[in-house]
């Protein structure tokens, strides 16, 4: 095996860094220790941002083929559904107004089916160490498989092997990761019909997050605490105190009850790697952040990485020469590491407002939300930085606001463009 590029994982993140290298005619090699791709409960929501990735590398049409949910309204309600905040994704700037709510495996399938013509997936392949030269530049992979153990030599590493990252550790990038006070179990909820809205429901338990999915399919994420499935055997009367803790979804009480056995239990962790890049190798994806899945922004900022670094080895000539690669991670790393803290301050800042249970965190993250509903300047600079269309981090002033410690005196003026609009 030889290429330009290789690729440690062919999650969404990892196919879709293979589709955008690919592109530019680069030699890819994708390599997943998986025999065949694993079922989990995460990167459905795709963001309007991450659509206009998509439509751009050609494959959203496949995507909308497979069923997928176009949802024009993220909302936080109340137990009993009344709305808390309400952000309307038709008011965005640009073309692009829509949530697509996709079954992962879908998004993972389409980006596989559409590689370019020099990439080269390969499942059942696991990466075991970082090949270098006498400088310490990574120059390579050394991969086990059903042939044995062998040296792949490559202009490139991207390492997109999820949140543990063996090369990530390989390569000695520290990271600091921090793990949230609860976890979220996770449902496939069929034959239950929902509004086309992202819905979080504050509620007395945290969170309670329902959203549609194809097949007239739905995803439910329930707030629970470490041991709280602990032992557990019988979920009937856990399922009556989730009813009793959120009425609003009471509807889906028969197909929440029948889906019970195919829940997933899921931790959630904050993660930020001290950097994006070392000499011939690239971090991407969660291999080099995550955040609470709360505000829908993991798979998107890995899409987001994907075209960036693709961007960036373009504007050096798309060569694989290791003097370009290595100014093109560079520039990966300048243009990533502000928009990827930014997400990771947005990601966090929405997950307290919603998963706060007690105390101060609960009251300030109430106030904050009831502030950002009443203040149409704060609801339109929320849905931007969600939507990824239009990002502009809040100010301190805008904070202030936020908790009702300064008035606004523009919250119904309309907010002023983004830098690339004016």
């Amino acid at each position: 095996m030889s290429a330009d590029v290789v690729v440690v994982g062919a999650g969404a993140g990892g196919l879709a860094s293979a589709r955008a290298l690919g592109a530019l005619g680069l030699r890819v090699l994708v390599l997943d220790r998986q025999r065949t791709p694993a079922s989990i409960a995460k990167g459905e929501i795709l963001q309007p941002e991450t659509v206009r990735i998509l439509d751009t590398w050609g494959t959203l049409d496949a995507l909308r083929a497979t069923g997928a949910r176009p949802v024009g309204r993220l909302a936080i309600r109340d137990p009993s559904g009344e709305p808390l905040l309400c952000l309307d994704y038709a008011g965005l700037p640009g073309a692009y107004r829509e949530i697509l709510c996709a079954d992962y495996g879908d998004l993972r399938a389409v980006l596989a089916d559409g590689l370019p013509d020099p990439v080269d997936l390969r499942w059942g392949r696991r990466v075991t160490g970082l090949l270098r030269d006498d400088g310490g530049r990574v120059t390579g992979v050394r991969v086990t498989g059903d042939g044995g153990e062998q040296d792949v030599p490559a202009a490139l590493v991207v390492a997109a092997d999820g949140m543990s990252s063996p090369l990530r550790r390989a390569a000695g990038v520290a990271v600091e990761r921090r793990e949230y006070p609860h976890g979220l179990v996770a449902f496939d909820v069929a034959g239950a019909e929902v509004t086309d809205e992202v819905t979080a429901y504050r509620t007395g338990r945290g969170l309670c997050l329902v959203y549609p999915l194809p097949g007239g399919r739905c995803r439910l994420y329930v707030q629970v605490t470490p041991d709280e499935f602990r032992g557990r055997a019988d979920l009937g009367p856990w399922c009556d105190r989730l009813l009793a803790d959120v009425p609003a979804i009471r509807p889906l009480e028969p197909a929440i009850r029948a889906s019970l056995h195919r829940r997933q239990l899921l931790a959630v962790y904050r993660l930020r790697a001290a950097r994006l890049t070392v000499p011939g190798l690239a971090l991407l994806g969660e291999a080099a952040h995550a955040v609470h899945p709360m505000a829908a922004q993991g798979v998107n900022s890995s899409l987001g990485d994907a075209e960036t670094l693709a961007a960036t080895l373009a504007a050096e000539g798309g060569t694989p020469e290791p003097d370009a690669v290595d100014r093109a991670l560079r520039a990966y790393q300048a243009a990533r590491r502000s928009r990827l803290d930014h997400v990771a301050t947005v990601s966090h800042n929405a997950s307290r407002m919603i998963t706060s249970v007690t105390g101060l965190p609960k009251l300030l993250g109430g106030r904050m939300m009831r502030r950002t509903a009443a203040n149409p300047r704060l609801l339109g600079l929320t849905a931007g930085n969600l939507s990824g269309t239009d990002v502009r981090p809040l100010s301190l002033v805008d904070r202030l606001h936020q908790l009702g410690l300064l008035a606004d005196r523009h919250a119904h003026a309309p907010s002023a463009p983004a830098p690339s609009e004016r």
